[in-house]
């Protein structure tokens, strides 16, 4: 009876406490659904990951930038910034510098709304002395000024400048040269890292007929030793901006049957390789030194009515061949009315070359146009009556770079 009476007396305090679990399961099934049922932005993790995917143009960054101040913390956020650059691994294609009387306008290569305007990157509000690019390569340009024998590499995106004085040899002399950025972190992209340490190298060609180059450090500050090659060569300097393949970089010589300049960075060292047997008719405004298909050294040469890529490559025994790999009939590969062009007195001529963006810069008449190797896809850029040579800039937008653009809301 007493047992019986006990379990009388709990039995609606247990009853009670069943009646209130189900009401507290309901309540963590109704938030759980809330939550669910909550947009994705809302959440930072997911937020992330579709900013991650945006698209690195221009325009992507600025707008998802403007929406409101939690977004501009998350991109402004450099972890994600690293994240991002990883995501695209290279950097868009903005446009390209010419190279005229002094001034360097520039042009941008997209669309809008992704197309830059020239005065967002007018080199002349940074340097106000007559000038001229020597090379433009991981969101730099280097630059060197008429009258004085000094350079100066210069970011477009953020205005941030670094001077150098010339080397005495390098005075007086017609000079091509090279500006890259110096960081070799693992996973580091480069176009995105506009505080990083850069480098730049100069080479010119002594009385005696030597490739001469020397490497400026910005870590440093100073100049290393002067390196020349062992046999005589003619460097075509003064047009042709350096291409850098690997860890390498390369000229070319005045006949690049005869040779191409190869400076290894990691090696400090000149070499003189031996360039394809080329037949046909050309002069040296029809070739380009590219990076051929598997990241090798390769030729553009356009030879009218062709269009021509040759690769070096190197056996096991270390014995280079250079092998023709494609022809182009070149107004296939441009799409351009069948007129242009074809006047004897028309300009045909490669007049520049992104590594990163693996594209030939072409002028066929007064046209300008951008030929992407890989699908021989063309697209015309602008008349022009300038044909000395155009500096592609390859560069991500990051937030705090926008105020200035000019192409975004």
């Amino acid at each position: 009876m007493i047992s019986s009476r006990r379990s009388s007396e709990v039995a609606p305090e247990s009853h009670e406490e069943d009646l209130a679990r189900p009401a507290a399961h309901a309540s963590s099934l109704q938030h759980a659904s809330s939550k669910a049922l909550a947009s994705p932005l809302e959440d930072d993790d997911l937020l992330r990951e579709i900013l991650l995917r945006l698209a690195p143009q221009p325009s992507s960054l600025p707008r998802a930038f403007a929406v409101c101040k939690r977004w501009r913390g998350l991109l402004t956020d450099p972890r994600f910034l690293r994240r991002y650059y990883a995501h695209h691994h290279k950097p868009p294609l903005l446009g390209v510098f010419e190279t005229r009387s002094g001034k360097n306008p520039f042009i941008s290569t997209l669309d809008s709304p992704d197309r830059i305007p020239p005065e967002r990157f007018d080199l002349q509000r940074h340097i106000n002395f007559p000038k001229s690019v020597l090379d433009c390569r991981h969101g730099r340009v280097l630059v060197k000024y008429w009258m004085r024998e000094d350079l100066v590499v210069c970011d477009p995106i953020t205005s941030e400048k670094h001077h150098m004085s010339v080397l005495s040899k390098f005075k007086g002399v017609f000079i091509s040269g090279a500006v890259l950025c110096a960081a070799g972190d693992q996973g580091h992209v480069h176009g995105g890292c506009h505080s990083s340490p850069i480098k730049v190298v100069l080479v010119s060609t002594t009385k005696d007929a030597r490739a001469l180059a020397c490497v400026y450090s910005s870590e440093t500050g100073v100049w290393d030793n002067l390196i020349s090659t062992s046999t005589p060569c003619q460097l075509f300097v003064g047009r042709f901006s350096g291409t850098l393949i690997g860890k390498a970089l390369y000229w070319p010589l005045f006949t690049p049957e005869k040779g191409i300049l190869e400076f290894n960075l990691e090696e400090q060292s000149l070499a003189v390789i031996k360039g394809p047997p080329l037949t046909n008719d050309f002069d040296m405004g029809n070739i380009w030194i590219i990076q051929a298909e598997g990241g090798g050294v390769g030729l553009a040469v356009l030879s009218y009515p062709f269009f021509q890529m040759w690769q070096r490559d190197v056996n096991f025994h270390g014995v280079a061949t250079w092998v023709l790999q494609k022809t182009f009939e070149i107004h296939s590969i441009l799409g351009l009315p069948p007129h242009i062009g074809r006047g004897t007195g028309a300009r045909k001529t490669i007049v520049g070359y992104s590594e990163d963006a693996d594209v030939v810069f072409i002028l066929v008449g007064d046209s300008l146009c951008m030929v992407q190797l890989k699908s021989m896809q063309c697209k015309r850029l602008c008349e022009t009556n300038h044909s000395v040579c155009y500096y592609p800039l390859t560069s991500f937008y990051v937030p705090g770079d926008f105020s200035s653009m000019g192409i975004i809301l």
